[in-house]
């Protein structure tokens, strides 16, 4: 990194890279009157393009459940080129896993409710994320693990 080289971080592309939408007890689904049950799986990724070019995606999954039956199964995988130029490599793990995570989540929630709407369900609104103590509880994971490897078995 040069010292007089401002860092550069620009967004290229938003985009959602996989989408699906399953409503495996259709038509039957839509009579059910009992409260579902929503689980909602979160994951993030990201991966180097090429220098200071990189691809970041945020995962969801969505399952209704009411009684032993799915209602619906909504998987979304929001992602985004972005590049950073004149930044520490200390520095790209938590911009590429916080800051881009956190521009991704509000797109990604927005085609989570919609295709959950256009599906014939009352949307889903996905509760705000702090992507930055995601990152710091990885963080922590990985140094325990790391740590628990390094013990000598007596």
């Amino acid at each position: 990194m040069s010292d007089n080289a401002a860092p550069v971080f620009t967004i290229e592309k938003i985009y959602v890279k996989d989408l699906s939408l399953e409503i495996p007890h259709a038509p039957q689904a839509f009579l059910s009157r009992e409260q579902p049950e929503v689980q909602v799986e979160l994951h993030t990724a990201g991966k180097s393009l090429d220098e200071g070019v990189y691809e970041v995606s945020v995962s969801v999954t969505v399952t209704a459940r009411a009684a032993d039956k799915t209602l619906f199964l909504v998987e979304a995988n929001q992602a985004g080129i972005f590049q950073l130029r004149n930044v520490s490599s200390e520095e790209v793990d938590p911009i590429l896993s916080i800051a881009c995570a956190n521009m991704l989540f509000p797109y990604v929630r927005e085609t989570v409710s919609d295709v959950v709407n256009r599906a014939g369900f009352p949307p889903v609104y996905l509760a705000p994320v702090n992507f930055e103590s995601i990152y710091h509880q990885r963080l922590a994971q990985a140094q325990a693990a790391s740590s628990a490897q390094e013990v000598p078995i007596q």
